[in-house]
């Protein structure tokens, strides 16, 4: 040892310095990677998993992974957190919106997992026990299986070529052939003729057997959603009133229909006319403590007391008088929406960008918030100054709401599963919001300062050669003492 000290010189402390701030350079790039894309620590992890049990550790079980199902029932959301994904009552045609944008932009909006929800709602909705009995229904089964968009379009042209009213059929069409809202609503428009004619026959002959039950449950799916397509092309194509007053018949023809939330196209479409009376009706029947919230729900109420004072709020004049009772009412209902979902403000103040929203949204994760946003950015800013409003107290939720997130303040706890949620929701193009923020793990902060520290070292030693061969030995003489005076004589 005393021998191999002796003969080592700057260049050999220079190699081993630049080789050690290297390696653990990439050992620091890869860490982040690993935290970036799946959120935990990629050396933490192996230590817990595999090293731990080796010296005799106890190994900590992982906890169970995120279930998440379609949601169309939510009455015990309030007690028991869990990222359930929902169909979002304003998504999009993909024909006449989705696929226009990705003519124009080359970029995919929608996911894979995204749009395997959607085929899995349209086979629950759309298809049932009795389908054999009918030879179109029988190929419109295959269709809404079908991954290629051209396959299940030439599946539903030949359910018409079998039965010319198979509603379905007319369905499948205006979702994904026609490229505008103008072709989409013709194909509703027959769709809903075939549908209606359907229906009634199912109504008659329900109760001879379950299957025939089950045919009716069907049929009714198709009409509602045949009758929601139609209300929204209608507001698409500016045609506000006759829209608004398909959906109040649609929710009085189903009242139990409610968990499809056709509620929230309509509460959009009576903020395009300002008949805020008519919207805070709306608020009043489903902002109910008993109800499950939403984004449109929380933060439409928001608006509403925004506007009663927004045109005159001022934060100095405010911060000198006081707020006054309106004013507190206001920031308090902006707080509650916030803490509902923390991503919407940033949106709305254009902080950050938007993209199409998806067919599936997480309540309280990014992907509602984009939703939301979408639609309901225009009402915000034709209020005058309720964005200025928001600006000024949206962040002072954040000191409200108790640590840690577990405790819950005005909602339950924030679910911790959203973020791996979301990015399957959401493009990849798009970053994803994260809340809360996770903190970096402290092997990226070790590996930080080592790659520092020994690049310093490096440069040092380039720099001023002797010193450091110095130093270096000194170093060595408190770690090996025996070799110290052998070392020092070489010296």
């Amino acid at each position: 040892m005393t021998v191999f000290l002796s003969t080592l010189t700057p260049k050999f402390y220079f190699a081993l310095t630049v080789t050690s701030s290297f390696i653990s350079g990439l050992i620091f790039v890869f860490e982040w990677w690993h935290f970036r894309k799946y959120g935990t620590s990629f050396i933490e992890q192996v230590s817990v998993s595999h090293l731990r049990p080796l010296i005799g550790g106890v190994e900590n079980s992982p906890p169970a992974p995120a279930a998440f199902s379609v949601g169309e029932n939510e009455a015990n959301r309030q007690n028991m957190p869990e990222c359930k994904v929902w169909r979002n009552p304003l998504n999009l045609f993909r024909g006449a919106e989705y696929s226009r944008y990705t003519w124009v932009t080359g970029k995919e909006p929608l996911t894979y997992y995204d749009m395997n929800l959607s085929a899995q709602d349209h086979q629950n909705f759309f298809t049932c026990d009795t389908d054999a009995l009918r030879p179109s229904d029988t190929v419109m089964q295959k269709a809404w299986r079908e991954r290629n968009p051209q396959a299940r379009i030439k599946a539903a042209y030949q359910a018409l070529e079998l039965n010319n009213d198979c509603a379905t059929a007319y369905v499948l069409l205006a979702e994904e052939e026609a490229t505008t809202i103008v072709d989409a609503e013709k194909y509703f428009k027959q769709a809903l003729k075939a549908g209606e004619m359907i229906y009634r026959k199912s109504q008659n002959c329900h109760s001879q057997s379950p299957q025939h039950e089950a045919q009716l449950r069907r049929d009714t799916n198709v009409l509602v959603y045949v009758k929601r397509r139609l209300a929204m092309c209608a507001r698409k194509l500016g045609r506000i009133r006759e829209a608004v007053k398909m959906m109040r018949d649609l929710m009085k023809e189903f009242p139990l229909l409610s968990m499809l939330n056709i509620h929230e196209n309509l509460l959009e479409a009576l903020l395009e006319l300002q008949a805020y009376a008519d919207v805070q009706a709306v608020l009043a029947k489903y902002d109910d403590i008993s109800l499950p919230k939403s984004a449109a729900i929380c933060y439409t109420a928001a608006l509403l007391k925004a506007r009663a004072v927004s045109e005159r709020f001022s934060p100095e004049t405010a911060s000198k008088r006081g707020l006054s009772t309106a004013e507190i009412n206001a920031v308090e209902a902006i707080h509650r929406a916030v803490e509902f979902n923390p991503h919407v403000p940033k949106y709305l103040l254009e902080m950050k960008s938007l993209v199409l929203p998806p067919e599936h949204i997480l309540k309280r994760g990014d992907s509602e918030a984009v939703a939301y946003a979408f639609f309901h950015l225009q009402h915000w800013k034709r209020i005058e100054g309720a964005l200025n409003l928001l600006h000024c107290t949206w962040e002072g939720t954040f000191r409200m709401i108790p640590y840690p997130l577990e405790k819950g303040h005005l909602f339950y706890p924030y679910p911790s599963c959203t973020e791996t949620a979301d990015r399957e929701l959401l493009p990849t193009f798009h970053e994803v919001s994260v809340y809360p923020q996770k903190e970096l793990p402290f092997f990226i902060h070790f590996t930080a300062g080592l790659c520092s520290f020994s690049a310093m070292l490096a440069l040092l030693t380039h720099q001023f050669p002797e010193l450091m061969v110095i130093f270096a030995k000194a170093v060595l003489r408190v770690i090996w003492p025996v070799s110290a005076p052998s070392v020092l004589a070489s010296g």
